[in-house]
This record gives structure tokens, sequence and C-alpha cells, in this order.
């Protein structure tokens, strides 16, 4: 008996696994196991088990007790893919740039698993500056870089990240001010705020879209104003800065992804 040469090395196991995130990511809601079972033409105790190991290695959550949708932790790993980290390695010059420009330290963010994850960092030209250090977690809910992540993503997507920062940081629940910001940050295109966590310093923050429009990072300047430096841009001038490069890596990132794509 001749046997389908796609068929030969079959792993049944993996391809239920499969079959469930790719019907997961095609819905919006969730669905239940009977749900699940009936759209992929199999028993549902077929994947009791399945939805179970998914569930505890973080790639799927219960939601409402009976329904399972994806987490983001595909989207996570997503962003270790060459796409991203070719991202990061085209944005060094055009960092330095803004940089040299600006007179002030700035540096890139992507989501990952929970939290905002600093992925490249160019310092101050000078002997001031606010630098964050590569491979950083900081918060998505009091930075620049937090607020733009979650700004630039759909409704679904954004409670999701949400989720997982809550069960991975603790913090406080959210009003309903807070997604108003998000919202006001999405129409005007940029973030400036207070930095919460140091004194005297503005986050300076605006999004890298994909060629989808999504968000997939966020280029921040930890503002600080230079007294002794009188030529130096000041803080309209600077998030001015901030946005061109971000529209020009928004660019590069859709052509680099469409090229991987």
């Amino acid at each position: 008996m001749e046997t389908d040469e796609s068929d030969r090395y079959r792993a049944p196991a993996l391809d239920k696994g499969l079959d469930i995130l790719e019907l997961l990511a095609s819905v919006d809601s969730g669905l239940t196991q009977a749900e699940i079972a009936k759209r992929l033409d199999r028993s549902p105790n077929e994947f009791y088990r399945m939805l179970d190991r998914l569930v505890k290695r973080g790639y799927v959550t219960r939601l409402d007790g009976d329904r399972y949708s994806l987490t983001l932790k595909l989207f996570g790993l997503a962003q270790l893919h060459a796409p991203v980290r070719r991202l990061a390695s085209y944005a060094t010059p055009l960092m330095r740039d803004l940089a040299q420009r600006s007179r002030q330290a700035n540096h890139l963010a992507v989501f990952d698993r929970g939290a905002a994850v600093v992925i490249a960092q160019q310092e101050a030209p000078d002997y001031w500056g606010l630098s964050i250090r590569v491979g950083s977690h900081i918060s998505l809910f009091d930075t620049g870089s937090g607020h733009v992540l979650l700004a630039f993503r759909s409704d679904e997507e954004r409670e999701m990240m949400i989720s997982e920062h809550v069960r991975s940081r603790k913090d406080a629940d959210l009003g309903a001010e807070f997604y108003q910001r998000l919202n006001q940050i999405r129409e005007r295109g940029y973030e400036m705020m207070a930095s919460a966590q140091t004194a005297g310093v503005y986050n300076l923050s605006a999004p890298i879209l994909g060629p989808d429009g999504r968000g997939i990072a966020a280029l921040t300047c930890p503002y600080i104003a230079l007294v002794n430096a009188p030529a130096a841009p000041d803080i309209t001038q600077a998030i001015g800065m901030v946005q061109k490069t971000a529209a020009e890596l928004s660019a590069l990132a859709g052509a680099t992804i469409a090229v991987q794509g």
C-alpha cells in the first residue's frame, strides 16, 4: 500500500494541538470544548487532555469557565522571530540619529508575555540622559511605551495583553479614564506623560506600525530638560522627532515583514 509522502511522518497529537490553535485563532469570542469538537469533526473527549495541556502551557486560557480562547503567548514568541529581531537591528542607525538630533536617549520596546520589553536602546550623546538597559521589563500601565503598545492594538488584543500583565504583575484594576487615555493616544498618534518612576522626566512615545496598521513596537524618548544646552530641542520639538523616526521605522517594518511573509 502506497503512503502519501505528506503523511509519512504524521504526529497525530501535534496535529490535534495545531488544529485547536488554528481554530481558536479564527474566532473572536472563544469556543467551548463541544464547539471545538464539532468544528473539527471529532469527539469532545478527544480534546480534553490537549486543551488541558495548552492551558497549562499558557497558549490557551479559559473564559467564563467553559470557553477557550488563545492567549498572547504565541504573539510573544513571534516577537523573537526574524522580522522583529531585524527591526531592532535596522532601528539602530535611526535611533542613533534621533539621539543626536534630540540630545536625548531613546529605546525600542515590544510586548512579551505580560510586559513591555526593551529590545534596543541608544544613549544620549552628551553627559546627561536617562537610559534603560536592553532586556528590561517595564509596566504597561504607567509608562509611555506600555501605553503606546496598548493603544495601537485591537480592543480584544488589548484586553488579552492587560489580562496577561495583571496576572504577571498583580497591578490594580483599571478605570474608564485609563481606556479613554489609550483612545486619545491612538487619536493623536503619540504619548507624552510625566514619568511615574523618575521626577523631572517625560516619556515621549510613538508607535512602530506593521503593514496592517497594528502596533508592533514603541519608540520612547525619556526626555529631560537640559539646562546648560540652550540649543537643545524643547519637548515639543523632541516629540516631533520621535514621531518622525517612528514613522520611518514603521515604513521599514512594513517592508521587512512583507518580504518575510
